[in-house]
């Protein structure tokens, strides 16, 4: 949409500028021919009543339209410039709409090289197939031969880097990407469920040793307890052990 308005007012200013052009032109001769007819008696000198210092001016309408006339003159000088301007503009713009028409048509032709459109393989047969294949186009059809040319040109310069990008490899190489993603993926997948299970073991283990030694502790207590109450159990039952009489009873032998 703006490109469309652009070149819409483009189109208005190239217009306004003609008009203005020979509007100037036009004036310009007009007031020569004007004063040169007054000058010959032919033509009457306006009328133009103007008052200076409370004093009328004689011939004012005659000065007026001298001045006018010199004025238009003057602009009228400017017109070849203004001219060459607008030569140099309109052949800029022409380049620039034939590089764009070239642009456009070499992107086509770069398009069908990709999708291996053209099999000829030499340099006269392949140029001669990208032409028919361009001015077959139907978004080509109304540019001009030589842009068509210089595209074709210039698609068969670069046919080797389109055989390079070409579709299928391009899709193949997107592929490979698309795999070597999934894989890394996948990886880091599995390297956030090893870290998960890395986690469980280590408090898993704390908590294991914690409890252990909560339990020597513990037992060391105990022993420690058994070691204060043992020597007051262990003299006593040994001095009744050694004082107690001999309760066993020696039995005759049987007669043989």
């Amino acid at each position: 949409m703006t490109t469309h308005v652009q070149s819409w007012l483009q189109l208005v200013q190239y217009l306004l500028q003609r008009l203005s052009y020979w509007l100037i032109a036009g004036l310009a001769a007009f007031l020569v021919l004007a004063c040169g007819l007054a000058f010959a008696g032919v033509w009457p000198w306006p009328d133009l009543q103007v008052n200076f210092g409370g004093q009328p001016v004689e011939n004012a309408g005659m000065w007026a339209q001298i001045g006018v006339t010199g004025l238009a003159l003057i602009l009228a000088f400017y017109l070849p410039t203004n001219r060459r301007i607008q030569r140099l503009e309109d052949s800029h713009r022409s380049f620039r709409m034939g590089v764009e028409d070239v642009a456009r048509a070499y992107h086509h032709a770069h398009a069908a090289d990709r999708s291996s459109t053209f099999q000829l393989s030499s340099e006269f047969d392949s140029m001669r197939e990208r032409l028919e294949y361009l001015r077959d186009h139907p978004d080509l059809s109304g540019m001009e031969p030589e842009i068509l040319e210089t595209a074709a040109a210039m698609s068969y310069i670069s046919r080797d880097l389109a055989q390079t990008y070409s579709r299928e490899n391009v899709e193949r190489a997107r592929g490979f990407l698309q795999q070597r993603q999934q894989e890394v993926e996948r990886f880091n997948q599995r390297l956030d469920e090893a870290k998960a299970l890395h986690s469980e073991l280590k408090h898993w283990l704390t908590q294991v040793e914690l409890e252990e030694s909560v339990a020597a502790a513990q037992l060391e207590r105990l022993r420690d307890e058994l070691f204060v109450v043992l020597p007051e159990i262990g003299p006593e039952t040994g001095s009744e052990t050694i004082g107690a009489p001999r309760r066993v009873i020696d039995l005759p032998r049987a007669a043989e």
